[in-house]
């Protein structure tokens, strides 16, 4: 099935590049479709969540029939609550605060929930020289962090992060915890857990009230402690870095890192047909046109559909002049993530 763009406003600017690619609304406010989402909006009752051509919410679809949706592998590994996996579409039309996502261990005992946010992101589109941000290049005391927070000293987080410029097919994994933000001028393809938790490390020329709605209501003092304050190397930098050959990428496009948590390929079917194991599968469709075949239907897709694909479809065919990318869930004999 097709699902259709699920955008709304943020504190960022963005939306251009999805509105090229997707015929959503565009910016200059909407940087984020939010695809194939069983998540809601931190603090929101239904925003975020995607709904299905039938008008029925994915989410209530999942809880309905687990198995159909997910397969019994995946609800013996995982339970039958979720999906394990939320996808987006980010345009950042202006650089990203930094900001860190809290860990599980941490998203466990201070807000009850069984994940936290490790993400990655896929990069579709780079203005030359466009950078990333991500892991502490220097010292820095959780007394100097709290410091700078209070005293919005922007330009030292910023400083104090290491920079990577990114091209794309690149892709970049950001382990919960991570200082990071991402540079203006990127349009990524965003794979995470399914959570919506950030805590502001700055939020200057951004439209939102970072003193209120930073710190996810805990108060800085406790939800700094989610950072990490281990200063990475260049090596740790580069560890994180999949780099894809580009126009055309083919295989993984994260570091095996990411495995307990998320899969994202680059497929392309130029010529022979693309076979997919039965499982939940969201199809960004990057360039061209196709189609998604299974024993019991038929779907064709061109640039800038996203296919949801459950389990009870069976294995699946891509076939046709058709690259993008594939999400999924972490395999259920995936490696455990840490706790």
């Amino acid at each position: 099935m097709l699902l259709p763009n699920n955008q709304f406003d943020h504190f960022y600017r963005g939306g251009d590049r999805i509105k090229a690619l997707r015929g959503g609304p565009g910016g200059p406010q909407r940087p984020e479709d939010w695809i194939a989402s069983a998540t809601t909006r931190a603090g929101q009752a239904l925003q975020g969540l995607s709904e299905l051509p039938s008008g029925e919410l994915l989410r209530d679809a999942v809880r309905a029939d687990p198995q159909a949706w997910l397969g019994p592998a995946h609800v013996d590994r995982y339970g039958a609550e979720g999906v394990e996996l939320l996808v987006k579409l980010l345009d950042a039309g202006q650089r990203l605060p930094v900001h860190v996502h809290p860990p599980r261990a941490f998203a466990r005992e201070h807000l009850g929930l069984a994940h936290g946010k490790t993400e990655a992101w896929l990069v579709v589109e780079a203005d030359p020289g466009a950078v990333v941000g991500l892991g502490l290049r220097r010292p820095l005391s959780r007394e100097e962090l709290g410091r700078l927070v209070a005293t919005r000293d922007s330009a030292a987080l910023v400083d104090g992060v290491h920079t990577r410029a990114v091209r794309p097919g690149d892709g970049v994994l950001v382990p919960a915890g991570t200082a990071h933000f991402i540079g203006e001028g990127i349009l990524v393809t965003e794979v995470q857990e399914p959570t919506d938790l950030s805590i502001l490390l700055e939020w200057e020329g951004f439209a939102v009230d970072g003193d209120a709605e930073g710190h996810l209501g805990l108060g800085f003092d406790l939800a700094l402690e989610a950072l990490d304050l281990t200063v990475w190397s260049d090596a740790d930098v580069d560890a994180v870095v999949r780099h894809a050959p580009w126009p055309r990428p083919v295989g993984p496009g994260l570091p095996d890192a990411a495995l307990p948590y998320f899969r994202a390929d680059w497929v392309a079917a130029p010529e022979n047909p693309l076979t997919v194991a039965a499982g939940f599968a969201v199809f960004v469709v990057l360039d061209g046109s196709g189609a998604v075949r299974a024993a019991s239907d038929s779907l064709d897709v061109r640039r800038g559909d996203v296919a949801l694909v459950p389990y009870a479809a069976g294995p699946w065919t891509l076939d046709g002049v058709v690259a993008g990318l594939l999400c999924r869930p972490p395999a259920p004999d995936a490696p455990p993530a840490p706790r």
